[in-house]
Order: C-alpha cells, then structure tokens, then sequence
C-alpha cells in the first residue's frame, strides 16, 4: 500500500516540482546504465527539473534551430558545453550528489536543474503537489528550486508512524519577473 505524500507552500497551495528523497536505504551502489536527458526545447530546458542517481549520465540535445551554450557553475558539477547545435558527442556523468543549476551563456533567461541523488528512490511532485511514496517509507528531504534558503539545501522529515498521508510545507519565494540563471545563482550563493 502506498503512502501520499502533500508538498505545499507556506500559504498551503500545492507545490509541484518538490524532489522528495527517501533516505531509507543504502546510498546509491549501482548506477542505472541509462542515460537521462536535459533537452532544449524552445529556449527552454526540457525538462526544467531532471532527477538522477550519482555517477549517473546525462545527454544535452539542442532540439531548437539555433545554437545553445549550457555551463553550471554548481558546487555538485561545474562543467560547459559550448556554443553547439545537435547532440553533444560524449554525456556529461555527475559523479557527486547535490544540485546542479543550469544556464545558457547565450539566452540568459534559460534556467534548469537537475538533483543529483544519493539514494535511489527518488520522486517529482505533480501538479497537484502529491507525491505516492512506497509503504516503507520513514525518512525522507524535500527540495524546491524556489525554497527560502540555500539551493543545495535539502530539509529532512520524517514520516508520522500508522499515517498514509502527510502535508509537509515548504517555505518558499516568490519568483521574480525574470529569473536568469545569473539571478538565480547569485541569489543563492551570494556572489
């Protein structure tokens, strides 16, 4: 029987787009052999949150008809692929867990992430902030990209014990009119 998990904000509206980790479990042991993908669609990155598991592989395919330049300056994995149109050759591995913001050099209003996990039960939120979690499930963190906060900090819950559904609540700000990946970065490291 699975468990429901509610994500809300602090003004108790559903939030999508939480990662929920379990930390029940080893860390990650196996790397799944598949190799995710962080596609640009549009000016946009497609999708705008991607979670993986450590030492996992990810492709940047350019599906638009220009060029993009990706880069992360991120704690977790700091890399660049520049000016290009196609499919890079080789996939960028993310060896260590954490978050990773992404930008384009070239269009300054494209921002992505991906969460790099290091336990291998990892879930998104819907639309409607709810999250099925499996029957063991004990410890958990939440993420947001618009948590108050740091960006590489991941909140640990715990789940009420004989419950099947829980709200957990994430203080959150309220995004800017325009939120670049150069806004988005200094907002959370200060720089």
């Amino acid at each position: 029987m699975a468990k429901t998990l509610l994500l809300t904000d602090q003004h108790h509206k559903p939030l999508s787009g939480v990662v929920v980790e379990l930390l029940d479990g080893d860390m990650i042991k196996v790397v799944p052999s598949e190799v995710a993908v962080m596609d640009q669609v549009g000016k946009r990155f497609a999708p705008r949150l991607l979670a993986i598991s450590k030492g996992q592989s990810v492709r940047f395919p350019n599906s638009d008809d220009i060029r993009h330049h990706v880069y992360s300056f991120s704690q977790a994995k700091s890399f660049e692929l520049k000016l290009y149109a196609g499919t890079p050759k080789k996939p960028i591995i993310f060896e260590q867990s954490g978050i990773v913001v992404l930008g384009c050099n070239i269009h300054d209003s494209m921002v992505g992430y991906i969460y790099v996990a290091n336990h291998p039960h990892v879930y998104i939120s819907n639309d409607k902030g709810l999250v099925e979690l499996p029957d063991f499930t004990q410890d958990y963190t939440v993420w947001h990209e618009t948590q108050v906060g740091d960006i590489n900090q991941r909140e640990q819950h715990q789940w009420s014990a004989r419950k099947q559904q829980q709200i957990t609540i994430i203080t959150t700000l309220a995004p800017l009119p325009r939120n670049t990946f150069g806004e988005v970065f200094k907002e959370h490291h200060g720089h």
